[in-house]
């Protein structure tokens, strides 16, 4: 696509079609504006989950004082079973806020994953909209060859290896989140 008509023809024109009309930059506009509106969502949703992230890891901080000071109460009397049922209760608590700093983990993995689209998606509305790489296998290979480097855990590389190799994307996705299901809470920090 020529440069300066890239500038002048950036909007839809299927209301309008005339003879400089294209399916690619209906492609690309397109592709580029999911990638805008995935981006916009990860960063309404970051500031929000970094105050949780922040409120819930003090909150282990407070839950692990409460228990030090729990633990210098005496056993016996009423006192004693005050601290016994505190501690029973800080523990759940802790265990409610170790859960729930788990989910922030796997919110973070949501957030890489969702990055790697992104960039995916401009990589190939860059190619689709260039006529002088769209039809050339080295262009393609390229750009797979970026996307999948950018992958950082082993299921994603996995999914892609499938889905380059042939099988279908349903199939590779069911594939992946059954992976994802198993692995659990095991959590890769990244």
């Amino acid at each position: 696509m020529d440069q300066n008509n890239e500038k002048t023809a950036r909007g839809t024109r299927v209301h309008t079609p005339d003879l400089d009309w294209s399916q690619v930059r209906e492609t690309v506009l397109m592709l580029e504006l999911a990638a805008g509106q995935i981006e916009a969502a990860m960063k309404d949703s970051g500031s929000s989950v970094e105050v949780l992230t922040d409120s819930f890891t003090t909150m282990a901080g407070y839950m692990r004082m409460i228990g030090d000071t729990l633990a210098t109460l005496p056993n016996t009397g009423e006192i004693g079973e005050a601290r016994t049922s505190l501690e029973g209760i800080t523990d759940h608590v802790s265990g409610m806020v170790h859960q729930s700093i788990i989910a922030f983990q796997f919110y973070d993995k949501l957030v890489q994953r969702l990055d790697h689209i992104c960039h995916s998606l401009a990589g190939l509305s860059d190619l689709v909209g260039d006529q002088s790489r769209l039809f050339n296998p080295v262009q393609w290979a390229g750009l797979q060859g970026k996307i999948r480097s950018k992958y950082s855990m082993r299921e994603e590389v996995e999914m892609f290896e499938a889905v380059m190799a042939g099988m279908p994307v349903k199939e590779a996705l069911e594939h992946f989140m059954t992976e994802m299901k198993d692995k659990g809470d095991d959590i890769e920090l990244f």
